[in-house]
């Protein structure tokens, strides 16, 4: 991607180096890229996804401060992810202006190791994270390693899919649509509340690749090659991939992420189309998504 010159976004709150007080509660699931990057996706309420995932939680902790020196690469990220911040900021202000609305931009949350957020406590392995209880996006920039050296799903647009993703819940938000979303999987089955969550997934990434359409419009933003970082992110977690790499065979029922053909297509019909009405996911037939 082409950064240079790039303002960084500075609703940001950097918590590296920050170090939960007490011990972590529950069975974690150590650093296995395969539940994170199941986690990262799943846009619900955080706090739920650690449960069912398995994920450790932290309870009653307070965060003690501890010198903490990034290296250069991670700082590098640190920089790269307030840019990215800052694009989605700019576009989506603007899309929201056309439609007079007003947008209210979320807050970046940069961590190591631990988390405490609205929704919950959360470690590194749980992935990249939105909140709506705080309106904040959370990343421990370890993941973005993670994804280049687990899954081979590397590239600067690639982790920014990652980021405008996560964002894209917000804008559901926002608009009301993950709420409504969740009410509705509340009084659902967990096979038909998964419908629910593939359809918030699939959406999440169609405003992603609307972002990017917008920003590129806006900045110049995509080089040769990005596109195709994207795309293959896309692929490499979509929950029949994921389930394959895990265990080697799929389960349709409890997929609630989307396939990687379907999160590759919205993807690329936000970046073609650029349009956030033609991302409707939630009318068509869900065998049609």
């Amino acid at each position: 991607m082409n950064l240079n010159g790039r303002r960084q976004s500075g609703n940001v709150d950097d918590r590296r180096g920050r170090k939960m007080g007490k011990g972590v509660l529950g069975g974690g699931i150590g650093a296995v890229i395969i539940a994170a990057l199941v986690a990262w996706i799943s846009g619900g309420n955080p706090l739920d996804v650690l449960v069912s995932n398995g994920g450790a939680l932290l309870s009653g902790q307070s965060a003690v401060e501890t010198p903490y020196e990034p290296t250069a690469e991670e700082e590098e990220l640190a920089v790269f992810s307030k840019q990215i911040l800052a694009g989605t900021e700019d576009v989506w202000t603007e899309i929201f202006r056309q439609n007079g609305l007003e947008y209210e931009p979320p807050k970046l949350v940069l961590f190591t190791g631990s988390v405490q957020s609205g929704c919950g406590g959360a470690t590194a392995s749980t992935g990249p994270f939105y909140c709506s209880a705080d309106q904040s996006v959370y990343i421990d920039l370890s993941f973005f390693s993670n994804m280049r050296r687990d899954i081979g799903a590397d590239g600067d647009f690639a982790y920014a899919y990652v980021i405008a993703h996560e964002v894209g819940h917000h804008v559901q938000y926002l608009l009301g649509t993950l709420d409504k979303a969740h009410e509705q999987m509340s009084r659902l089955s967990q096979t038909e509340a998964n419908k629910i969550s593939v359809r918030l997934e699939l959406q999440a990434d169609f405003y992603a690749g609307v972002w990017a359409h917008h920003d590129n419009k806006m900045f110049n933003s995509i080089e040769p090659g990005d596109i195709d970082e994207a795309i293959n992110a896309a692929n490499k977690i979509g929950d029949d991939y994921l389930q394959k790499q895990a265990q080697g065979y799929t389960v349709p029922d409890a997929f609630n992420h989307g396939t990687s053909e379907q999160r590759a297509r919205w993807l690329r019909r936000g970046l073609d189309t650029g349009n956030p009405a033609s991302g409707d996911t939630f009318s068509p037939a869900y065998s049609q998504l």
